[in-house]
């Protein structure tokens, strides 16, 4: 166990600590939540650079470095649609693209393949990953400011729905996309398994 695949698991750990925390309306739980979001996306970078670096980039590592970023992104929407911040549609799609391509890698390790991430699936995680840290800064720092009575409040209640879910929208359009390219990439391991 090197250390790139122990900060991987480590950001598959803080994911439902993540949402836990952030599931409360309080101020010092949404701070939580904003520092371990941060944490575990800074774990993300650092596991990857790491294991270039020094040259040890492992099966284990392409497989669960992509399926780590999965449950840490699908746990923040999981809790964003909870709390009506954003439609359940697009996160829908998202997270069933997401495992679906997961249950893909499995059946390409089970064959000896390994499916190392295309470009526009970094895009796509980058996409993710900044949407999701977008919102829970938003939310944030809308706690942060009914915590404190600041009549800056005011200038951020503005219809927060539509921009935010716009954005995610356009993630989740990107998300599908990535989605069909693996699928028709691979889909040769499909269809062997339905025959």
């Amino acid at each position: 166990m090197n250390t790139p695949n122990k900060l991987t698991l480590l950001r598959v750990f803080l994911a439902p600590v993540f949402m836990f925390f952030f599931l409360f309306d309080n101020f010092y739980m949404r701070l939580a939540a904003l520092i371990l979001f941060t944490v575990a996306s800074l774990t993300d970078m650092a596991d990857g650079y790491y294991a270039r670096k020094y040259g040890i980039i492992t099966g284990f590592g392409k497989f669960m470095d992509p399926l780590a970023d999965k449950i840490l992104v699908s746990s923040a929407l999981i809790s964003f649609t909870a709390l009506h911040y954003v439609s359940p549609i697009p996160v829908m799609l998202i997270i069933g693209r997401e495992f679906s391509i997961t249950g893909l890698r499995l059946l390409a390790a089970y064959r000896g393949v390994v499916i190392s991430p295309s470009w526009w699936a970094k895009v796509k995680t980058f996409l993710q990953m900044s949407t999701v840290g977008l919102v829970i800064a938003y939310v944030t720092l809308l706690t942060t400011l009914n915590h404190f009575d600041s009549p800056a409040r005011s200038w951020f209640e503005f219809d927060y729905h539509f921009y935010l879910n716009l954005l995610l929208w356009v993630t989740a359009v990107i998300t599908v996309w990535t989605g069909i390219d693996y699928i028709v990439k691979y889909y040769y391991m499909i269809k062997s398994v339905l025959k």
